[in-house]
């Protein structure tokens, strides 16, 4: 293990050893976060069996279905893989913001607002290459999930405003702006459902099997992952964000930059979640409209919560949860099942990931108010 020392940032004079951690895979890790994730999944298929049962159904069989439908061949592997394309950008942003100890609610308006930016560019780039229309549009969109995110940064790192109540009403803001945006300047001529216009074939994302749905953007989900997993254990500012993220009192204390990684935090949130978008518009949608997000950010929440922040957690996550959401209708239209078995399902996990997550939590709280009570 090599150690850096952490700039002087005027919190403490003295300097503080940062540990950069160089360790081989961690498999203990992995299996830990493959339970987690296996728990929450089995609760919920229980009680999805048990409201199958209920209706008449046989859930054994119909829980096959949605496994042929999601995975039996390569134009289902393509419509899951394509479904699971903004849950890895979307849970890879709540992870970032959630590392850090910064419960961001706010990716589900990245998402929407940047989807936004990279349509209305994507319509103005005709005459450019491809690669550079879409790296115009790339551009375009992280800067506006940037943007959603600013100010809920700001008002948690300056003002200690607590940022699941920001985030959380500057998604309906974004909503309303974006309507408006769309209604007043961007309404494509002869609509009337709140949509731009189609963006320019330069700027659409190259698919990778035709003639399904599948882009390049699923790879760009990949690699920033993996990016992802390179930093949280190879860099100083990710050592830095498991540390605020644990200990933000004792971090402060020890000199450590807390404002610079929870600012970093948000914003680096709004970027992913705004990428995310952008890539939803030129690869699936090919424009705005209303809809634009299958309230893909709150999703997102879930599988980084399930997933305990590990990328391999958040890859399978999303494949598993786009997985539903490809097979569901599919399978809806071979059985007389609701529909609404597919969202029991889903809110079932996020509920159980939230719980997994928050009670330990609240429990550490109450322990540490009862010692400072004692003393």
């Amino acid at each position: 293990m090599t150690v850096q020392q952490a700039p002087d940032t005027g919190a403490n004079t003295s300097y503080v050893p940062v540990p950069v951690r160089r360790r081989g895979i961690p498999w203990v890790a992995i299996g830990r976060a493959a339970w987690r994730i296996a728990v929450p999944v089995l609760i919920a298929l229980a009680v999805g069996a048990i409201a199958l049962l209920i209706g008449g159904q046989r859930p054994l069989e119909i829980y096959g279905m949605l496994v042929q439908e999601a995975f039996g061949d390569g134009a289902r592997l393509n419509a899951t893989l394509t479904a699971a394309t903004p849950l890895l950008f979307t849970g890879l942003a709540a992870a970032v913001a959630f590392r850090a100890g910064v419960f961001n609610v706010g990716v589900e308006g990245s998402f929407a607002f940047a989807g936004l930016a990279a349509a209305v560019v994507g319509t103005r780039v005709g005459g450019l290459p491809p690669s550079v229309a879409i790296l115009a549009c790339f551009v375009a969109g992280v800067l506006a999930g940037m943007l959603v995110a600013v100010v809920p940064a700001v008002l948690r790192t300056w003002l200690k405003v607590d940022e699941v109540v920001s985030t959380l009403m500057f998604n309906f803001i974004v909503t309303g702006v974006t309507s408006w945006l769309v209604q007043s300047f961007f309404l494509a001529p002869g609509q009337a459902n709140s949509a731009t216009a189609y963006i320019a074939a330069s700027a659409e994302l190259p698919a990778l099997a035709p003639p399904g749905q599948l882009s390049v953007g699923f790879l760009v989900a990949l690699l920033l992952i993996a990016f992802y997993a390179a930093w949280v254990r190879r860099s100083q500012l990710g050592f830095e964000f498991d540390a605020v993220g644990r200990t933000p009192r004792f971090s402060l204390a020890q000199g450590l930059r807390v404002r610079t990684v929870l600012m970093t935090a948000m914003l680096a949130s709004g970027a992913i979640g705004g990428l995310g978008g952008a890539v939803h518009a030129l690869g699936v949608v090919h424009r705005y409209s209303v809809g634009f997000s299958a309230s893909f950010g709150f999703t997102g929440i879930a599988i980084a919560l399930l997933a305990r922040f590990n990328p391999i957690g958040i890859v399978v996550g999303s494949v598993a949860f786009g997985a539903l959401a490809a097979a569901g209708a599919t399978v809806q239209l071979f059985v007389n099942i609701p529909i609404q078995l597919i969202d029991i399902l889903q809110g079932t996990v996020m509920m159980l990931a939230v719980a997994q997550f928050a009670v330990p939590r609240l429990r550490r709280r109450a322990a540490t108010r009862k010692a400072e009570a004692r003393t």
